[in-house]
């Protein structure tokens, strides 16, 4: 699943990791911050606000693409 989100450079990647391995674990996500909508893409199987909420909690904001 994918989610626009507002993590924008390696330095929010980086504040971003512990919350979303944490929810998710470690290599089942990842962000393309080249995208213009930083798209966050989730390999595992987890709900969307699981993954919504970790984000927020790292003080960033996502919301799921479709």
């Amino acid at each position: 699943m994918n989610f626009k989100t507002t993590i924008k450079c390696s330095g929010c990647v980086a504040a971003v990791t512990p919350f979303l391995n944490d929810a998710i674990g470690e290599g089942a996500w990842r962000v393309d911050t080249n995208d213009p909508l930083k798209k966050l893409t989730v390999e595992a199987a987890v709900s969307e606000s699981k993954v919504i909420d970790a984000v927020t909690k790292a003080g960033y904001k996502a919301e799921p693409l479709r």
